[in-house]
C-alpha cells in the first residue's frame, strides 16, 4: 500500500466532528438507559476499538468491558458467511446487562452469530450499539439498539475499519475508491 493512504479515499462521508457529536449524544441515551444497571460492554475486535473507546468515554455510568475477536472477512470486502471466534470472552456475562459495540452493521451474519452465543450464556439483557448501519446489505434479520449513522452501500473505512488491515488510523469515514480493493475481489 502507498504510505499516503489518503490517496485512496474517494470521499469523507461521516467526518471526525459527526462521529464526536453523535458518540456523545449516544452516551447520554446509554447512561440513562443502564443507569441502575450491571453494564458490561463487550467490543467484537478489531473494527470496534475506536468506536467502543470513544464511546465508554462518553458514559457517565460505570460499566465493565471485554472483548470477542471472530473473524468473516479474510482480506477481501465481503463476508465469507462462516464466522470464526478467534478469542473468547473471559468474563462470564450471566447476569451483566451486555452491550454489544460494533463498528458497522452490514450483512447481520456475524453479529447474529455472536449474539446468539452471548443470549446462550444467559446475560440479564442484551443490546447493541453500532457505529454504522448498513441495512441495505442485510442477510440476517437484526436490528440495532443503538445507531450512530445509517450509511449507504459504500465500501467504508475509518475510524476502526479497515480494507485489509489498512486505514482503521483514519479519524473519520470515508468511502474506498473501487480501485484500491477490485484486484482482491
Amino acid at each position: 500500500m502507498p504510505q499516503d493512504i489518503f490517496q485512496n479515499i474517494g470521499k469523507i462521508l461521516i467526518t471526525e466532528e459527526q462521529i464526536k457529536a453523535k458518540i456523545a449524544e449516544l452516551g447520554k441515551i446509554i447512561s440513562n438507559d443502564y443507569r441502575d444497571k450491571n453494564l458490561l460492554m463487550v467490543g467484537v475486535l478489531k473494527g470496534s476499538v475506536v468506536f467502543m473507546t470513544d464511546l465508554m468515554r462518553a458514559l457517565d455510568i460505570n460499566c465493565k468491558i471485554d472483548f470477542m475477536a471472530v473473524s468473516s472477512y479474510g482480506s477481501g470486502t465481503k463476508s465469507t458467511g462462516n464466522v470464526n471466534i478467534l478469542m473468547d470472552l473471559r468474563k462470564d456475562v450471566a447476569g451483566y446487562d451486555v452491550l454489544i459495540a460494533e463498528d458497522i452493521l452490514d450483512s447481520g451474519v456475524t453479529l447474529s452469530k455472536v449474539k446468539e452465543l452471548i443470549l446462550s450464556r444467559k446475560p440479564a439483557s442484551l443490546k447493541i450499539a453500532t457505529l454504522l448501519d448498513k441495512p441495505s446489505r442485510r442477510k440476517v434479520p437484526l436490528q440495532t439498539d443503538y445507531t450512530g449513522f445509517v450509511i449507504p452501500d459504500e465500501f467504508v473505512v475509518g475510524y476502526g475499519l479497515d480494507f485489509d488491515e489498512d486505514y482503521r488510523n483514519l479519524p473519520y469515514i470515508g468511502v474506498l475508491k473501487p480501485e484500491a480493493y477490485e484486484k482482491h475481489e
